[in-house]
């Protein structure tokens, strides 16, 4: 005959395996989802395009974000991260990343997004070689689960050429 106490731990060891059991499956049916993200994003404006006092490049810009996120939730999603990124080449790297825009998305009820924004971060280059410059934006979004591997994923959206001059 075995005690309570044993019974309670088999119980418990039970209970903690099936679990683990579906969180695994929950894990592996996600694998098989595919989403059809549908977005938009363009410059509408480009408020300042100057020269610091370190001699960097910083430019700040106004943009519209139209994008439906809606198929990235399932049942196991927790949240959705978004951000806009404007990618270049230069001299010195053939690939720079500036992040320009982000966004939680608690939600699929807030997974339809049409906003216009002025850049949250700016623009800078660490030298002087925006100006003519080609910059495409770049959509990504890290879909967070309650349970499984961080999804990550990335669209590119549009391009725009920076102006051969400074401006105020």
């Amino acid at each position: 005959m075995h005690s309570w106490v044993q019974r309670l731990l088999t119980t418990a060891t039970t209970a903690a395996l099936l679990l683990l059991a579906a969180c695994c499956a929950a894990s592996a049916l996600d694998a098989f989802h595919v989403p059809s993200v549908q977005a938009q994003a363009h410059v509408t404006k480009i408020n300042r395009f100057h020269k610091q006092l370190n001699g960097n490049d910083k430019v700040t810009l106004t943009f519209n974000v139209s994008a439906n996120l809606e198929s990235l939730f399932t049942w196991s999603t927790k949240q959705v991260f978004v951000f806009l990124t404007a990618e270049y080449e230069n001299s010195k790297n053939s690939l720079n990343q500036v992040s320009l825009w982000d966004h939680i998305i608690p939600d699929k009820d807030k997974a339809n997004l049409q906003v216009e924004v002025k850049s949250k971060y700016p623009l800078i280059d660490q030298g002087s070689s925006l100006r003519g410059k080609k910059v495409q934006l770049v959509l990504h979004w890290h879909v967070m689960p309650k349970a499984g591997v961080m999804i990550r994923d990335r669209m590119a959206l549009s391009e725009f050429n920076l102006p051969d001059s400074y401006t105020s």
